[in-house]
């Protein structure tokens, strides 16, 4: 499988807007799947206009995302303000080639800011298969903690999508943490960051296709671009035998895997 990511500077756009240029961006490259970034729908430092612009999965931006997949023949995992009812959610779904919803993940961990009190915390792993490859969705936050990227991958996942809202003020994540993860799990994984500003909020693209020996197997700088890299999934069970941390439980009083 080909993946790629589209670190989109789409800010001050309409959801229209944003879908051509997300299709225009998959029209000039030969790609089987592609990430974009948290809440890529309406923006991520948008207040509560989230809330104004929420919808369920298969609502009518779902419905244009599924269309585009099919067009394109291309997979596309996405961020959006999930409507549910009364409550809200920060969350991610990925449409198949087919433009079938495959899977939905609400975020689990929402960060100190104004997101809590924003959106309601999601619960529950979301693991699932595309193209023959087992597959997790995490979102930002949710990422940032070993114990996430490493029960997605005891459950099955041999690739994590992680889109993402990261700002120039942690860099780290970006180029540390997140090949910290992949490395430490023998994982492929995706991160979708946005590029540009928003409202006073300056992006630190530096989106990532991370293989399962932590390198980069394509890295972006801070503008708009689509990257892309080959998956091969060889490379993820070559990488759990070599170092078999996902099989190791460390021998510390009061440690235990769950």
């Amino acid at each position: 499988m080909r993946a790629a990511i589209f670190q989109s500077a789409s800010h001050n756009m309409t959801a229209e807007q944003r879908l051509t240029r997300l299709r225009q961006a998959i029209e000039d490259q030969d790609v089987d799947a592609v990430v974009c970034p948290e809440l890529f729908m309406g923006g991520y430092n948008v207040g509560d206009k989230s809330l104004e612009l929420a919808e369920p999965v298969d609502g009518p931006f779902g419905e244009k995302i599924a269309a585009m997949a099919r067009a394109t023949r291309t997979a596309v995992v996405y961020g959006y303000p999930e409507r549910d009812g009364d409550q809200c959610f920060n969350s991610a779904a990925c449409v198949d080639e087919t433009g079938s919803i495959i899977a939905n993940h609400r975020k689990l961990l929402l960060p100190p800011g104004f997101e809590t009190g924003l959106f309601e915390q999601g619960s529950g792993l979301t693991v699932f298969e595309l193209n023959g490859v087992t597959c997790a969705i995490l979102i930002c936050y949710d990422a940032e903690f070993p114990e996430t990227v490493r029960a997605a991958c005891l459950a099955g996942a041999q690739m994590v999508f992680v889109p993402t809202a990261l700002s120039e003020n942690w860099p780290s994540v970006a180029h540390q943490l997140m090949p910290t993860r992949a490395f430490e799990n023998g994982t492929w994984l995706l991160y979708a960051n946005h590029a540009g500003s928003e409202n006073g909020l300056n992006y630190l693209g530096a989106s990532c296709i991370v293989a399962p020996d932590g390198s980069d197997a394509a890295r972006a700088g801070k503008d708009e671009q689509l990257l892309s890299a080959e998956i091969d999934v060889a490379q993820v069970s070559k990488a759990r035998q070599r170092l078999p941390y996902l099989k190791e439980v460390p021998k510390v009083p009061g440690f235990s895997q769950r």
